[in-house]
């Protein structure tokens, strides 16, 4: 059965590795989901989902992150599917003020965003399960099921991204700063204008990104940072 392969593949893939499991109880034996999504489609999709499955029901909806945390006090759900980027507060940081209240929450992430390091920032803050939203259909009803018995969860080309990453120079802050304002389009003399500091130094910070990053140029600096989620656009 595609449950008991993915519990073994949860256990032996790279980046999945197994946690404790101290699941709820529950009356109606069913496990307790609350969706945090802003789309309204992809919430009746995950709906359309798991309202198909015989030990899976949605407990709650939320299209933000107060709200999220504002629910999940409310109904202690099982487990939480969540996006990154719901309004009002990000997803990380609903995560985080959501692990602070409840440290043994069993969160989804459902996203569209596959960069390495944007899922290790949700990993970090407390996902036990980094999901691709095109995967909703096929696998998120067993995903669930198995962060629910204690299993963490990757995508195989997510975790592949992170092992390849694994030794890369990371990007200070100011750099990650400096880079957002490239993508902006500023000079390196507007970026030295915008953090109070000289033109050099701002065409150092540059050289650095592009450098630890890899890349071509500038430009292409700012397509990495992109595609692996040092940055997003504002």
């Amino acid at each position: 059965m595609f449950g008991a392969d993915l519990a073994l593949s949860s256990i032996n893939a790279p980046g999945v590795s197994r946690i404790e499991s101290h699941p709820l109880p529950d009356l109606n034996g069913k496990v307790r989901v609350l969706v945090v999504d802003d789309h309204p489609l992809l919430r009746t999709g995950v709906a359309a989902v798991l309202n198909g499955t015989s030990d899976l029901t949605i407990v709650g909806e939320a299209s933000g992150g107060r709200e999220a945390l504002e629910r999940f006090q409310a109904l202690q759900p099982d487990v939480t599917v969540m996006d990154l980027q719901p309004p009002g507060a990000c997803g990380i940081d609903a995560m985080r003020a959501i692990r602070m209240g409840s440290p043994t929450a069993r969160i989804v992430v459902l996203t569209m965003f596959s960069g390495d390091v944007l899922a290790q920032r949700a990993l970090k803050a407390g996902a036990s399960a980094y999901v691709l939203k095109e995967r909703v259909r096929a696998e998120l009803a067993d995903i669930i099921r198995a962060v629910h018995q204690g299993m963490k969860h990757i995508e195989p080309a997510i975790a592949l991204q992170i092992a390849h990453h694994a030794c890369d120079l990371t990007l200070t802050c100011r750099e990650v700063e400096v880079l957002q304002l490239v993508a902006a389009g500023n000079s390196n003399k507007l970026i030295a204008t915008a953090l109070t500091i000289s033109e050099e130094t701002a065409k150092t910070y540059v050289k650095s990104i592009v450098e630890k990053l890899g890349a071509q140029n500038r430009t292409h600096a700012v397509t990495i940072g992109l595609r692996r989620g040092i940055f997003e656009l504002s």
